[in-house]
């Protein structure tokens, strides 16, 4: 028997809770709020030996593509779920951002940018014909009225603030962890450290490297404004290397099967 719920007025459509259950199953992004910074960690799940990544070496303007992206000189957003429908919403995002500094000669705050967001998100709920997008941001941003923050939106088109939170896969288990070690004057450096922690437990690689890892972070810079950095390959596997999270020397020289075997 056919579904009817598509085309009534009083039946609400389980498509938002579809989407929400694409993205409890696309790589993990976890987002910490520190008193001097915002960072942001993504698992990259699109790997494989063939997959050309000369793009992302060589520092792409806006990230690698994938996980995370710069929106505005004062935003960064991580995504879980649906890429596609996450480069129109980066997209339409970037688009704002640019019109309200044209017209306001200054930075988008960062909550209004989510609102938009967020109000494109629910009208595709709501309009026949059309299907939520299946992918949830987190938005790590910097504004003069209420400093650094970060938020969450879904696909309904909900949004909230948060001092830490996660999206996609595991994210029960990480959200466990950040209650346990988040402090409230957490320091971005410390920051770095338990989302490196956090990452390390909940990603489904046993090991950590840059070609399952994306990594940024938003600070201030010497004249007071934001300073949004997207790591490089080489920059992640340096950061963990130093935090003893990296590939040990005997990992990266031993062989793998597929090259041993002719």
């Amino acid at each position: 028997m056919a579904r009817r719920y598509d085309s009534r007025t009083t039946i609400f459509s389980p498509e938002v809770e579809y989407a929400m259950e694409a993205i409890s199953h696309a790589g993990i992004v976890i987002g910490v709020l520190s008193k001097d910074g915002v960072v942001l960690a993504a698992e990259k799940k699109v790997t494989g030996k063939l997959l050309d990544m000369s793009g992302a070496k060589g520092g792409s303007y806006g990230g690698s593509g994938e996980k995370i992206f710069l929106l505005n000189s004062n935003v960064i957003s991580g995504v879980a779920g649906i890429t596609a429908d996450a480069n129109s919403l980066v997209n339409y995002a970037r688009q704002a951002a640019q019109r309200h500094l044209f017209m306001y000669n200054e930075d988008i705050p960062v909550e209004l940018l989510a609102q938009r967001l967020c109000d494109l998100k629910q009208g595709y709920t709501q309009y026949g014909g059309l299907r939520p997008f299946g992918v949830s941001l987190l938005y790590a941003g910097y504004d003069p009225h209420y400093q650094f923050q970060l938020y969450h939106s879904d696909p309904s088109g909900n949004y909230s603030g948060w001092k830490a939170t996660c999206i996609g896969a595991n994210n029960g288990t990480a959200t466990s962890l950040l209650k346990q070690d988040y402090k409230e004057d957490i320091s971005v450096e410390d920051a770095i450290e338990l989302v490196l922690k956090v990452m390390s437990k909940t990603m489904d690689s046993t090991t950590l490297g840059s070609e399952k890892l994306e990594f940024a972070t938003l600070t201030l810079d010497s004249e007071k404004k934001p300073k949004a950095k997207i790591y490089s390959p080489a920059e992640i596997d340096a950061l963990l290397q130093k935090h003893g999270l990296g590939k040990k020397d005997d990992d990266a020289a031993a062989p793998t099967p597929s090259d041993s075997t002719l």
